[in-house]
This record gives C-alpha cells, structure tokens and sequence, in this order.
C-alpha cells in the first residue's frame, strides 16, 4: 500500500508540473485524445507556440497538426446568472489531427500519444469535476486544498489502473465567479469561462488521465452556451469546429446547445450512446414546443443507433431515473430530469429506454448511485460524485416504496456520498462489473450488473498496483 501511495504522490506532482519534455512539445498546455462516432478519434493539443506542433504516426513520416481554432477573446455571453461577467479569453492555439484507420501508436515529440483500442472492456468513469466557485450559491469550494478538491487525486488513481476509455459524464467547468476577497481556499483561482479558468478546472489536474486513455465526454450543462459551451467547441467537442457551433453568437444557440446523439464501439457487440442533455430544462417542456422537437428527434435517432449493437450504454448528463437527499432533513426525491422523461414516455411507454438498452450513465447528481430497477428497465448509475462540492448524505437505504418515476420499481440501490471514481470491466453479454473507488484509488464498492439487475456489495481490498 506504501508503494501505491509513493505513486499516486508521484503522479499528482506530474500533474501539477509542465507536460513530459521532448522535442517538438514546447508550449503544449494539455494533450488527449477524444474518441467520436463512427470509430473516429481526434487527437488535441492545446499548445502556446505560435504553430501546430508535428505528429509521428507509427509507420508514417511525422505531419503537422492542423489548426483546430486560434487564439480569441470573446466578449462576455451573460446569460448564466452570475454577478461578475468579463470576456473569455482563449491564448492558446488548440490543434487537432483525425486518428488514421489501422494505426496503433503516435508520438508528439517524446510523448506517446493515447491510442484507441480495438476492443474497449476496461472503463474508467468520472463525473462532476470542477472546482465550485459560484456567487449566485455563495458556493465557493477550496480549490487549492487536494482534500476539498481531489480532482488530481482521482485522476492519478484511475490513471494508475490503465483503463483501455475514460468516459466523463459532464459538467467539467465550475469556476465562474472570482473568489472572495479573503478566502484561502480558493485564493489565487481563475474565473470565468476562458483557457485559464479551463485548463485550472480540468486539463492540468486530470494530466495523468489524459495521457493514459482516449476520453469519451458527455456535454452537461455547465457546457451550454450561456456558461462554458465557448471551451466545451474549441476544446472538447467531436466534431468539427465553426462559428454555428461555437456559443460565440447567441443567434446560434438554438443549435449549438443541441448535438446529435453518436455510438462510440466497445466491441463487435458493445457500444455507447452519447446524448447531449447540455440545455434540458428542469420542468417538461409542451409537447408542441422547440425543446421537446429536439429531444424527441435526438431520442429518436438513439433508437437507430440501439438498433445496429446487441448491447447498449445510454450516457447523459442528466439521468433519466435517480434520487437526490432531501434538504433539511426531508425525505430523499426522485431527481430524474422531467424534460427526458417527457419525450422518453412519449417514445418509449413505461421503458423510458428503446430496446437494446442495458445501462444507464449520468451524472449531474453529486453522489454515486447504482439503481437496479423492475419492469425490464435499464440499471442506472449515476456517477457524478468526482470532485466537485457533493449533493449531502446520500440516501441509503431508500424509504421503501419510493419511485424514481411514476410505476418504476427499484430492485437494487446502492449510494454512497464520498468523492471518487468507477472503472467498469466488461463481462460480456450486457453484464459489467462495476468497482466504485475513493479519491485515493481504494475499492468500497463492488457491483454485478446485468439483467436489470446491480448487485452491489463491499469490495474486497486490492493488491498493490
């Protein structure tokens, strides 16, 4: 266990110093690799030199990486109702090369780029991540205590486990007030939604992730346009970068804060679905209404995907079927987004899913939860509990009888409040094994799903790694 420790102190320390030296990677702010539909893959580099740096694919000759979007500042969006707006400024050059079909290696510089895999069976999953710095909450977490934040933390312990994917359930970007005058826990911290507050949130602290696996990311709503949506395009998105999809122009958010949903395979019968939930609102929105138009037809278009795999992930944001604790001591709630089961319901009665569907993953909620259901439903976990400030006491046990939607019956339920992180391995046939983990890297939670089914119990104690 003292080895584990020396490493994982090894890596945060990696994480919070400059990216691997080499040729060719001067200037480099972060680099990953961001898989997409259809088997695509993207390799990103967020540099400071005035040029995209130079890529060797294996058994190939080296090639620039192509302009992705340049250095900007863009004035203020308002719109997320904070006190204190100022322009997002982006001064870095964000770079990108399309991964070719049949190659397994590249280097940029000394630096072994993150590769695809043929077969995905090694998932490591995070949620809810960035430092929580908002004025209209008066929430204001300690970003500079490794405790109060563990961001670092988790991402050194997941990295430690070599997972083939690394999934991000959404909601990236916290920090969108300045810190109070006073205040040592967050003294220091950037603001706002450009590269600094960015790269402070997210790409410096999950370093060791990034350069471990190729990430798949869901789009919460700290992504629309109105908050981070401007980082989420340049830095982040599959696809590719322009103006109509950038939240640079209100005018455009009517499409920009909706993607069409896309498969990533896992294996020849495996596959995630990737929603962008970014712009659900709280409330159902008319059935005749622009929003319920939209989710309607991206729902619809998962169906056409659920339909080309045997087995199927369903990812959002924002879940579908979940509990929140209850404020003051009330009861825990129901917490599934009514905006998704409204065009849910309408597609699919009683399911919420189309068929195919084995399993659920949001985030959004604050905890861990892993939510076995009757009726043929999918399980749902709810995976948001990574490092950003949590929800409370998570509520387990459930009151008994308490639904998460009107005649859907909970099975199994296990919860737990603390910070950390899920890897889920492959079983084959729709069944996973799933570990929920601490901060640290040390496994509490043990769940076999499958069936509808999410047993989950204490997890054995691990090796040293």
């Amino acid at each position: 266990m003292r080895w584990i420790g020396l490493f994982i102190a090894a890596a945060l320390l990696a994480g919070c110093a400059a990216p691997p030296a080499g040729p060719g990677t001067a200037g480099i702010e972060a680099l990953f690799t961001v898989q997409g539909g259809g088997g695509s893959a993207q390799v990103r580099v967020l540099t400071r030199a005035a040029t995209c740096p130079q890529i060797a694919w294996q058994g190939r000759a080296r090639e620039a990486m192509a302009v992705r979007a340049g250095p900007a500042t863009i004035a203020a969006r308002g719109g997320a109702g904070q006190p204190d707006t100022k322009p997002a400024q982006f001064d870095v050059l964000v770079c990108e090369a399309a991964w070719p079909p049949g190659v397994t290696a590249a280097r940029i510089g000394a630096v072994a780029v993150p590769a695809p895999r043929a077969q995905v069976r090694r998932i490591a999953v995070i949620g809810d991540t960035g430092c929580r710095l908002k004025a209209s909450d008066g929430a204001f977490q300690d970003c500079n205590d490794r405790d109060g934040w563990p961001l670092a933390r988790v991402a050194a312990s997941a990295a430690a486990m070599h997972p083939d994917l690394v999934v991000h359930v959404g909601d990236i970007h916290y920090r969108e007030s300045p810190c109070p005058v006073g205040n040592g826990g967050c003294a220091g911290s950037p603001w706002g939604y450009g590269h600094d507050a960015w790269q402070a949130d997210f790409f410096t602290p999950a370093r060791p992730l990034l350069l471990q696996a190729p990430w798949v990311f869901v789009r919460g709503n700290h992504e629309m346009c109105a908050r981070a949506g401007q980082g989420w395009f340049r830095f982040i998105d599959p696809l590719p970068w322009r103006e109509q999809r950038s939240c640079n122009q209100p005018a455009f958010d009517g499409d920009a804060d909706y993607s069409a949903p896309y498969a990533v395979a896992l294996t020849p019968d495996e596959q995630l679905l990737v929603f962008d939930s970014a712009a659900a609102p709280f409330r159902a929105p008319a059935p005749g209404s622009a929003a319920f138009a939209r989710y309607r037809e991206q729902m619809v278009a998962v169906q056409a995907l659920a339909a080309r795999s045997a087995h199927n992930v369903f990812l959002s944001h924002h879940p579908l079927l979940a509990f929140v604790p209850g404020r003051a001591g009330a009861p825990p709630q129901p917490a599934g987004n009514a905006a998704l089961q409204a065009v849910a319901a309408d597609l699919y009665p009683g399911r919420l899913f189309p068929a195919g569907v084995d399993l659920s993953m949001h985030g959004h909620i604050h905890l861990f939860e892993s939510i076995g259901l009757a009726g043929g439903q999918p399980v749902s976990l709810v995976l948001g509990n990574s490092a950003s400030a949590n929800e409370g006491a998570a509520p387990f046990p459930l009151p008994a009888g308490l639904q998460p939607y009107p005649g859907v019956v909970v099975r199994d339920y296990a919860a737990r409040s603390e910070f950390g992180f899920a890897m889920l391995e492959l079983q084959g046939g729709g069944s996973w094994l799933l570990t929920e983990y601490t901060a640290d890297g040390q496994p509490v939670l043990r769940c076999a799903i499958g069936d509808g089914r999410s047993v989950c119990s204490p997890a054995p104690a691990e090796p040293p790694r």
